[in-house]
């Protein structure tokens, strides 16, 4: 009894080491986000929200909804995802969904002055998986400060080519 006491342990114990992971990662405030996210550019809303709309459509996504007014953008990348399967449990098929990913974003164009023009963007990856049990959502915020330079710089090069063809 005493010997399957100890190899129960064991087991628990491995199991439970294989659930932790590794240090977490530092929780970014707000105000470091907001650093990450956000942008000001010498251009006006308009041309700053046209370009913002323009490189947004020249790298895929699918535009959801554009307010000039409110300054708000809605896009999305075209799904990606895995077929689905299905298992036979005895003699009964078990449809399994596969999972789809794509990233959404929104973008927050404001005017700061007559000349002068602020971008906050917000990349979010969702995945929808699927399985026997029913299919569940994940929503993950890209943190990486890459990502957004990238959509910046596009943005920059954008509004050079708009403001150079006025």
């Amino acid at each position: 009894m005493k010997f399957l006491s100890t190899i129960t342990s064991i087991v628990l114990l491995s199991l439970l080491g294989a659930c932790s992971s590794g240090p977490a990662k530092p929780q970014l405030t707000s105000l470091e986000i907001q650093a990450i996210q956000a942008k000001n550019f010498d251009v006006d809303k308009k041309t700053t929200f046209d370009s913002s709309l323009s490189v947004l459509q020249d790298l895929g996504y699918i535009i959801g909804s554009a307010s000039f007014e409110t300054g708000f953008i809605t896009a999305q990348s075209p799904a990606k995802g895995t077929s689905g399967s299905v298992y036979f449990i005895g003699m009964l098929p078990i449809p399994v969904s596969g999972s789809e990913q794509k990233t959404v974003v929104t973008v927050a164009v404001e005017a700061v002055g007559p000349k002068k023009s602020r971008v906050r963007l917000n990349f979010v990856d969702k995945t929808r998986g699927g399985g026997m049990f029913g299919s569940g959502d994940n929503d993950t915020p890209i943190l990486d400060p890459v990502v957004y330079q990238n959509a910046f710089d596009k943005i920059s090069e954008t509004v050079f080519i708009k403001t150079a063809q006025k």
